[in-house]
């Protein structure tokens, strides 16, 4: 299962150190009982490494009992437990992963934790994913907004969603310096030609 996947023996090899290469370590990265494993969310007292090993495993096996606290991680500071919750996010096939990831992303109070969000927003092709990401790009567009790397990862996804509906704010996107690369790149895979040709007026 996980041992043979190579995201789960990066985070392995990440919170080996943080774990301090206790014994606790040990047993969860080699425990077979998904109940073993879910008992670590719910038990007070657990440091992060342990909870974030043990929500990573289950995410993988499909257990849904890992989901609140890979959406916890999703959010995080650390980039590095965002990408593993992203990562196990999109394999555990719960059907409130969408939604979550959305409020996540559109959340303007924690933007500078969206990148993540957004990446598996556009993962997940799901429902919500469009209209997410549309209003976060639209968020992004004044010159001078320190998120833009959050823009760029929207034009990016919603290039690769491939739904018309986004030509109006990735057309805007392109007047913005940070952005512009990224929408016309995105508009290209729509299918659709860049309207008024490039930031210059050239065709």
């Amino acid at each position: 299962m996980d041992g043979t996947d190579e995201e789960f023996r990066s985070l392995a090899h990440r919170l080996r150190d943080e774990a301090g290469g206790s014994a606790a370590y040990e047993q969860l990265i080699t425990v077979r009982d998904p109940d073993e494993l879910a008992a670590v969310l719910t038990r007070p007292g657990q440091p992060l490494w342990a909870r974030e090993i043990a929500a990573f495993r289950l995410g993988l096996a499909g257990d849904r009992r890992a989901f609140e606290a890979l959406v916890l991680l999703l959010n995080h500071r650390d980039p590095e437990r965002c990408v593993s919750a992203a990562y196990a996010l999109a394999r555990l096939g719960d059907p409130r992963t969408p939604k979550a990831a959305a409020a996540l992303a559109t959340n303007e109070l924690r933007v500078a934790y969206a990148l993540l969000p957004v990446r598996l927003l556009a993962q997940l092709r799901a429902p919500e994913s469009v209209p997410a990401l549309i209003t976060v790009l639209e968020r992004r567009l004044p010159v001078g907004d320190p998120h833009w790397r959050v823009g760029v990862a929207c034009a990016e996804g919603l290039g690769v969603l491939g739904d018309a509906r986004a030509r109006p704010v990735l057309e805007a996107a392109r007047a913005h310096p940070r952005l512009a690369a990224a929408a016309a790149a995105a508009l290209r895979r729509l299918g659709l030609r860049p309207a008024g040709g490039g930031r210059n007026g050239a065709p």
